[in-house]
């Protein structure tokens, strides 16, 4: 039978006059050091330097923080959200990289014909791949103010893009109307988020890679070959004008240059004979016989430059052959 016990048996061991229990207050004094450890875990935060912090009290807007080392609220009362300012994120369109680096790798299992097909403007189809880069440049408006910017990012720039695609013919763009594309394409973005007011700050549009369909490729190929080869032509031609023309032009003004030097140079030699002979002319009728003479002497002068060799004979002479000596002449 068992042996039942009185409750003052039991606990007289643990009585005060044998075992001092522990004091209350230490049990109180732990519990508030830990409870204090957690808060103030939870009131300090960080801020990077290139971070804004968003606080927010009982989920209301308080205030923007600066870097550095700042106190909140804990407990759930205040929150803070940091948000990277002077980073600048990147969305791409039409293709998506999935490891970036000098050699990246990109994501060829999806489709993304439905953000990169587009209309030209002479109703022919291209497939263009581009890239945004932006910044949050207001962190309240990028958290409250909008719902979900990034979509609102990628909606407008999607629209943008599409309709001055549609503004340019197809070799336009995909020659020397990109750069042109590019900026107004930014320029409308920024005017459009900013109208929503999305704190975004549009970095830089750039258009990518612009091509035909896969399907159209080879007979896209085939015209590109045959306008290359009409360009090569075209400069070849040039360059044979460009040599040929001024070679011509410049012997036609040698020959005409010639041609003035010599009727000048028979203008002033007619003049001067007709100025000479009227000065002839003046000293004839002064003195005749002197100058009948003189003009006699002076072109015998200039017929016998001319004679060779030259016998002077008595004017008596019956036979002159003799003297000639024909036989040795040669």
């Amino acid at each position: 039978m068992p042996i039942r016990r009185d409750p003052d048996e039991i606990i007289q061991p643990f009585s005060r006059n044998n075992i001092r229990l522990p004091s209350v207050w230490w049990i109180v004094g732990i519990v508030l050091l830990v409870i204090a450890i957690n808060i103030s875990r939870g009131s300090f935060y960080t801020i990077e330097k290139d971070e804004v912090g968003v606080v927010t009290r009982f989920g209301k807007y308080s205030r923007a923080t600066s870097p550095g080392l700042h106190f909140k609220i804990p407990l759930g009362v205040e929150n803070v959200y940091p948000v990277k300012v002077d980073y600048v994120y990147k969305e791409e369109f039409g293709f998506r990289t999935k490891t970036p680096g000098i050699r990246s790798e990109y994501d060829t299992n999806t489709d993304y014909s439905d953000e990169s097909l587009m209309l030209t403007g002479d109703l022919n189809v291209l497939d263009v791949e581009w890239i945004v880069r932006y910044k949050l440049r207001d962190p309240y408006a990028v958290l409250f103010h909008v719902r979900n910017y990034l979509k609102i990012l990628r909606d407008v720039s999607e629209s943008v893009v599409l309709k001055f695609i549609g503004d340019y013919t197809f070799n336009e763009v995909l020659t020397e109307k990109r750069t042109e594309i590019n900026m107004l394409a930014k320029d409308e973005m920024q005017k459009i988020l900013d109208s929503y007011g999305t704190g975004i700050q549009i970095v830089e549009v750039l258009l990518q890679d612009v091509n035909p369909p896969e399907p159209v490729k080879p007979a896209f190929n085939e015209v590109n070959a045959a306008k290359q080869e009409k360009e090569k032509m075209i400069n070849e031609a040039w360059e044979v004008y460009n040599r040929q023309i001024p070679q011509a032009k410049g012997e036609a003004l040698k020959v005409v240059s010639e041609a003035e030097g010599y009727a000048m140079e028979r203008t002033n030699k007619a003049e001067g004979d007709a100025k000479r002979f009227l000065m002839l002319r003046e000293e004839y009728d002064l003195a005749k016989d002197v100058t009948r003479k003189r003009l006699y002497l002076e072109n015998l002068n200039v017929i016998l430059e001319h004679a060779g060799k030259k016998y002077v004979v008595d004017s008596q002479e019956k036979g002159i052959l003799p003297l000639l000596n024909l036989s040795n002449e040669k």
